[in-house]
């Protein structure tokens, strides 16, 4: 029987944040959430790993989080594993229900070793009118004390039919606040206000997959 034997370069028993251009197979059908687990072959080496999508923009330097590999074009996905060096090809594996098999779910390859990439998750706080007047308006159910007001007071606040504006000041102890549009909000329109909070691949829960695949 042929042994195979190789060696680790400097720096690759160690573990950091490795990215990936990764495409989801054209044979697997079922979704790829983020953060699930999947058994990356890289090189020689397998290994678990729960890796998180984001958006591939060259201009850019925050990339946004996506919730799902998407199908039919390249996406960004980052995991934590030992070292390698690019390029590398890639093989990411689906484990089956059965838990004793597993299915070629995505192909790509190594793109790159950063822990300083940023990757931002987008997140709407919602909120009603409660009384209108002209342009101003009193908000509540987006905030629950006048201290986060106070503290998201600088952000931008905008409605589904269209508004935008600025919170003013909180109103009262419950979190409602007064805001001012550019034009009238509408009785029924939602108050919405973006934000975004940087997000990490989860470590995974074991190293080393138990299956033959």
């Amino acid at each position: 029987m042929p042994v195979t034997l190789c060696g680790l370069m400097q720096h690759e028993s160690k573990i950091s944040v490795l990215h990936f251009s990764l495409k989801k197979h054209d044979s697997y059908t079922a979704p790829i959430k983020a953060k699930e687990e999947m058994i990356f072959n890289l090189g020689f080496r397998q290994f678990v790993a729960r890796p998180i999508f984001s958006s591939d923009s060259f201009n850019a330097d925050k990339q946004k989080m996506e919730r799902f590999l998407h199908a039919g074009r390249f996406s960004v996905a980052s995991i934590y594993a030992p070292i390698s060096f690019p390029p590398l090809p890639l093989i990411a594996l689906k484990i089956k229900d059965d838990a004793t098999s597993a299915t070629v779910a995505a192909v790509g390859s190594l793109r790159s070793i950063d822990p300083d990439r940023i990757i931002l998750k987008k997140i709407i706080l919602t909120g009603y009118p409660q009384r209108v007047s002209k342009l101003k308006a009193t908000v509540r159910y987006m905030f629950h004390s006048p201290e986060d007001v106070r503290w998201f007071k600088p952000v931008e606040v905008w409605s589904k039919c269209g508004r935008r504006g600025r919170v003013k000041e909180p109103v009262g102890t419950h979190g409602a606040m007064k805001c001012i549009f550019n034009g009238i909000l509408q009785q029924h329109d939602t108050v919405c206000m973006s934000l975004f909070k940087r997000t990490y691949p989860k470590w995974p829960e074991k190293w080393f997959p138990m299956t033959d695949a």
